[in-house]
């Protein structure tokens, strides 16, 4: 069955040097608007108890741009500010709704540099693109083409640290239901492998980070040598900047390619519910972690799968997945982190990390069947725990240990 969905592709592109001060200005006045009305709704309810909504900062706009201290928020388009003005409604509703913490102010060193353009604020014809206030189309490297007959109903221009200029298209897609046999996989994510599948298969880890680290070291090292302010901090700034953005393209890659395959080839995928955010607190391990990029496979694992009509479950980070012989089902009492492989009593030896991704795959197989849950109840003494994979003991209620 075809679905229809949203999505977005990502072009690179390549303004001319006005095109480039028109949307510099475009970004310095979106950061501005938003920090205006952040801080408008932070008084308003610090003072009054009062909250202000959309429709009451979009008002405040409009009187802004009529003093003479902002009226250079004239010289831009008005849709991005006012778009500006909904990420920050939206980012209030996600922290009333416990979703997120309180929105910070935007930064012209740290924030996102992004402006995001509606239909009545740009024109796309014969696969040229013109936004507002700009005479001439974006020249843009299309290396894909847009679903046929697609209009784009967003557009967002943005600038990454390296400075490279990038446009996404928001489009609606029809995408076609792909046939896959009756298939399911359990992955086991690590750092030596960075997946392990229930069949068996191990993938590498490709370190990305790894192979740049000696590179990005000696950047990182003139840049520090390099007077505050100066343009030549500027050079070994940017120089960096082309270094992470290096090895974060290469690691999205990987991971599109690898999600985009597993998706293709299996109905249901059981994956590990990790704390990331609580393992990159162990200082030893934490640029492993991070270069493996756990959470973004998972999130790519789980819109590919909405796409395509796939379930993707998560499996309770404290279920014994490595503790438990996957053949008879009893439980070793100790399992270390350098023990990789081992034998049951049963008689079967098994490889640690195969061995996890099946007790996975059956656990996430006994929830879709019948609902069983693999979601032991918490204690707050836990919290104190070392940040590393745990089994819980709860979990384990009725499992006979060896």
């Amino acid at each position: 069955m075809a679905r229809t969905v949203k999505r977005a592709f990502k072009y690179r592109c390549y303004p001319t040097d006005a095109q480039a001060a028109e949307l510099t200005r475009t970004f310095g006045c979106v950061r501005k608007v938003y920090n205006l009305a952040l801080a408008a709704r932070t008084e308003a309810w610090t003072q009054r108890q009062e909250r202000i909504n959309y429709n009451a900062t979009s008002a405040m706009l409009t009187a802004w741009k009529k003093t003479g201290e902002l009226a250079f928020l004239n010289d831009v388009s008005s849709v991005p500010l006012q778009q500006a003005l909904r990420h920050l409604q939206v980012a209030f509703t996600n922290f009333f709704a416990k979703r997120a913490r309180y929105p910070s102010f935007k930064t012209k060193k740290r924030s996102r540099k992004s402006a995001e353009y509606t239909t009545s604020a740009f024109r796309y014809r014969d696969g040229k693109l013109t936004l507002a206030k700009m005479a001439e189309p974006l020249h843009i490297v299309w290396s894909r083409p847009l679903p046929e007959g697609a209009q784009p109903s967003t557009v967002t221009v943005s600038q990454d640290a390296a400075g490279r200029w990038f446009v996404s298209l928001l489009c609606q897609e029809v995408i076609a239901a792909v046939a896959a046999p009756n298939a399911a996989v359990g992955i086991d994510a690590g750092l030596d492998n960075l997946l392990t599948l229930s069949t068996g298969e191990k993938i590498s880890n490709p370190r990305h980070e790894r192979r740049d680290r000696a590179r990005l070291a000696r950047a990182q090292r003139k840049l520090s040598r390099r007077e505050q302010g100066s343009a030549n901090r500027a050079r070994a700034r940017r120089r960096v900047a082309r270094i992470h953005a290096r090895i974060a393209d290469r690691r999205r890659d990987h991971l599109h390619k690898l999600s985009t395959r597993l998706v293709r080839e299996n109905q249901t995928i059981v994956i590990e519910d990790l704390a990331v955010r609580n393992m990159v607190k162990n200082r030893p391990l934490a640029r492993a972690v991070s270069d493996a990029a756990w959470r973004q496979f998972r999130t790519m694992l789980e819109y590919k799968a909405e796409w395509y009509g796939r379930e993707v479950i998560a499996v309770d980070r404290w279920f014994p997945s490595s503790k438990l012989c996957s053949a008879c089902g009893a439980m070793a009492e100790q399992m270390p982190l350098h023990v990789r492989t081992w034998t049951c009593r049963c008689g079967t030896v098994h490889d640690r990390d195969v061995n996890a991704a099946r007790n996975l795959l059956a656990a996430g197989l006994a929830v879709s069947a019948c609902g069983a849950g693999v979601r032991p109840q918490r204690d707050s003494s836990r919290t104190r725990r070392p940040a590393v994979k745990q089994e819980n003991p709860r979990a384990t209620a009725g499992i006979p240990v060896l």
